[in-house]
């Protein structure tokens, strides 16, 4: 990005230049289990290396777990699963226990409302994101969701060796430009802070030492 475009943002941002920052981020992402996929398809094909059939059928089944997992949490987190109006307690458990099987950190579940609006449920997902970066080292991420009169309380507690947020994520979680940071990790921050803010919605974030506790509001819409 040019020095205007990583001060900006992700409101000032020029539309085309969001979408191009999605778009790395979704191929950055998407790159990795897909490399590993045709890795372990060459090895079949490769006829001095059939003693390792075994090992390239677990790479190509782990990597097309891996890739369907965030093709799945993209497609709501980022795109609103094709404009769906609520999703249930085991959809969205489903969906936050695929993004963290795949980092170090392990996920502590806890959501008393059956279904979530479409505003919450993409906020919620996109905070799993965010505490799984957060337990690079692991550690654990306690999520909490409850409805507390009309809005929905959202608490995440990612305690884990040292535990942080790097200084892009927490930039846009903030509503600030990534500065010198990597674009495509503050795009998912900047994503999740922008996503609360424009439901109504208020987002907290408190860093200590190996803890990260990130408390979002929202309204919740009907039950």
């Amino acid at each position: 990005m040019n020095s205007e475009t990583e001060q900006a943002t992700l409101a000032e941002l020029p539309g085309l230049a969001l979408a191009s920052l999605l778009a790395s981020r979704l191929c950055h992402d998407f790159i990795s289990p897909a490399s590993a996929i045709m890795s372990g398809l060459d090895l079949l094909d490769d006829p001095s290396a059939q003693d390792m059939r075994d090992d390239a059928m677990a790479l190509i089944s782990g990597s097309a777990r891996k890739l369907a997992d965030m093709l799945q949490f993209a497609r709501v987190a980022y795109g609103g699963a094709s404009g769906a109006e609520h999703f249930s307690r085991q959809e969205l458990e489903a969906l936050a226990k695929g993004v963290f099987a795949h980092h170090r950190g392990d996920l502590d579940w806890s959501m008393g409302p059956e279904t979530l609006a479409n505003g919450p449920a993409r906020a919620l997902l996109n905070l799993s994101a965010v505490a799984a970066a957060a337990l690079s080292m692991g550690g654990t991420a306690k999520f909490s969701v409850e409805r507390v009169g009309g809005d929905v309380i959202i608490i995440v507690d990612a305690v884990g060796p040292r535990a942080r947020l790097r200084p892009e994520l927490l930039a846009g979680l903030q509503g600030a430009g990534p500065g010198d940071g990597l674009a495509g990790h503050w795009v998912q921050a900047a994503w999740t802070q922008a996503l609360i803010i424009q439901s109504g919605g208020t987002i907290e974030v408190v860093c200590e030492e190996g803890r990260v506790v990130l408390t979002a509001r929202l309204p919740g819409g009907s039950h």
